[in-house]
């Protein structure tokens, strides 16, 4: 929809029997607000990395029931053109504000096309929905949550066959089906009760509970050690007021973990997050009641996963100081990979062909750590949905690799094949696992992590979001990154781009000599650039958010060589927003 529009399709939804009184109502309060008019209608919400994604309300640029109702409608028409309707859909939600209204919507647009749907009974992880539709064995899944987003925001996750979010092709296949739709009266749905009659619509639970639990249980790669450090590890734990709660407790108790701490006034789930300003495992600040229990209980390790359960935010502590330290998502993500490799190949758990899966922001310590275990190292776009296609590559066949880890800079990682996104829960067990191993030699993860710089190198990452929302962000967002695509970066802090690499055009340029190759990955809108030492830059929009992002990563030669080059080149990025 072009912006010209906006006030045209305001009216219609004023005006049209398609939508209900409280929505008119919604925006009859608005009236005369043409910078909210605008705002509201100047587009359709579009999926990104992570599906669709907006702030709550009436409007085409809004989270509602007729934007999911559209959505699901669309995907329902996918559905119906492969004969999946029998296959089914699985759909889950978390606890944000709305979340069980979209879910059932969903679930009744897709049965009123006669597709069954497999709806929790109440919130769920993202990646107990992956492994979900999977165990099913449906044709797609769907999960109602926003993530880390501030509590005005829901989303709505689509999933496919194989378990990981919708890529190419069928992402486009999806958004064109709900591109096409412009008439709301035409969007289907049905009563639940008449649903449920027709043996469309299906509840679930406690079963697959369990075998969730089942599958994250055999992941403990050193069982006896858990048991043997019991007693004397502390954990700190807090789902952020959403969906970790009870699988993180029950699979930490199975294996044995004595003394696990969850804060209690962010114990029970909340759409308001109201101890945080922000439910994201980045924020330092989310922290506070869990640190404040850390320091009571002595705990070993602090751990916080966000409202779908599928990011995990760590801190842990230094043995010499005492202090809390924070681990970025890099920094977890490579400790708990070099944990899972060390120990698989030390009780000769490797399988043929391991590989191991990063994004292309993520830290290049991991392509050393791959390296030293003889694992190929697979780079992705950003989003855990190219990782889990990648897996879908490996069993397929079309490539010859073993999935053994895989992670991204943005506190996600998965441990085993049980689900295709990030999964939390199997992190936070793995890390607390890697705590217990740690713990009987006499380090802590943050000992470790220090170890591991002196080993692999002083590797650190960072990034730089600028927020510009509206219809005027989305142009200067697009301005930025015509304006770098047309005056090229040739040096950054510095240091000189070695290597230009523009995956919307599909062109990587060596700035040495000129020479230009194509790039292998799905095109997408994000510039890299490759500098000197081993350092980097690469710019892209959100996929999620009205921002653009700037993330950079360094190399030192010791921890105070590592802060400057850290400040160096993130100075010079600022620069370029």
């Amino acid at each position: 929809m072009e912006s010209k529009d906006y006030m045209e399709e305001y009216c219609l939804w004023m005006s049209s029997d398609a939508f209900d009184e409280k929505t008119k109502k919604e925006l009859e309060s608005i009236a005369g607000n043409e910078e909210e008019i605008k705002d509201r209608f100047y587009r359709s919400l579009e999926f990104g990395t992570a599906g669709l994604r907006g702030v709550i309300g009436a409007g085409t640029n809004r989270m509602n029931i007729y934007t999911v109702r559209k959505a699901s409608q669309g995907l329902a028409n996918v559905i119906i053109r492969e004969g999946g309707q029998d296959k089914g859909v699985a759909i889950a939600y978390d606890s944000r504000h709305m979340s069980v209204e979209f879910s059932e919507e969903a679930a009744l647009c897709l049965n009123a096309n006669g597709i069954k749907t497999y709806l929790f009974d109440s919130l769920r992880p993202t990646p107990e929905l992956s492994f979900a539709l999977r165990e099913l064995g449906c044709i797609a899944g769907i999960v109602v949550t926003a993530s880390h987003n501030p509590s005005e925001y829901n989303g709505y996750k689509v999933y496919w066959e194989d378990g990981a979010q919708i890529t190419a092709p069928k992402d486009a296949q999806i958004i064109n089906e709900v591109n096409s739709i412009t008439d709301y009266l035409s969007l289907k749905t049905m009563s639940r009760l008449d649903a449920i009659k027709a043996g469309l619509f299906h509840i679930i639970g406690k079963e697959i509970d369990d075998r969730y639990n089942e599958e994250l249980m055999k992941l403990a790669l050193r069982p006896d050690v858990i048991k043997k450090a019991a007693e004397d590890i502390s954990i700190v734990y807090t789902p952020f007021h959403g969906t970790g709660n009870l699988p993180v407790r029950r699979v930490l108790k199975e294996l044995g973990f004595k003394k696990v701490y969850v804060v209690p006034e962010q114990e029970k789930p909340d759409g308001d997050f109201p101890t945080v300003a922000y439910p994201n495992p980045e924020d330092k600040s989310a922290f506070k009641l869990a640190l404040e229990l850390a320091e009571k209980v002595n705990a070993d390790l602090v751990l916080a996963t966000d409202p779908d359960a599928d990011r995990l935010g760590v801190y842990a502590k230094d043995s010499k100081t005492g202090e809390y330290m924070a681990f970025t998502g890099n920094m977890s993500g490579t400790l708990l990979c070099e944990y899972q490799l060390a120990t698989r190949k030390e009780l000769g758990l490797m399988p043929e062909n391991p590989a191991v899966i990063k994004t292309i922001v993520t830290t290049n310590m991991c392509d050393v750590v791959a390296k030293k275990f003889g694992c190929t190292l697979i780079e992705c776009l950003t989003g855990f949905k190219y990782i889990g296609e990648q897996i879908k590559l490996f069993e397929q066949g079309v490539k010859n690799f073993n999935y053994v880890f895989g992670y991204e800079e943005s506190y996600g990682c998965l441990i085993g094949t049980h689900a295709r996104d990030k999964d939390a829960c199997a992190a936070v067990m793995g890390l607390c696992e890697a705590a217990a191993y740690n713990k009987l030699q006499g380090k802590s993860l943050w000992d470790k992590m220090l170890e591991m710089y002196d080993e692999y190198g002083y590797y650190r990452e960072g990034a730089v979001s600028v927020s510009m929302p509206g219809a005027d962000g989305a142009q200067k967002i697009a301005a930025i990154l015509d304006n770098l695509r047309q005056n090229p970066i040739s040096e950054l802090g510095g240091f000189k781009v070695i290597e230009a690499r523009d995956y919307k055009l599909h062109t990587v340029k060596n700035m040495v000599t000129g020479e230009t190759s194509e790039t292998t990955l799905p095109e997408s809108n994000v510039l890299y650039y490759v500098l000197e030492n081993d350092q980097w830059c690469c710019v892209r929009p959100s996929g999620t958010e009205p921002k653009i992002k700037f993330y950079y990563g360094i190399k030192g030669t010791s921890m105070e060589d590592a802060d400057r080059l850290y400040a160096l080149v993130g100075e010079a990025i600022k620069k370029l927003a």
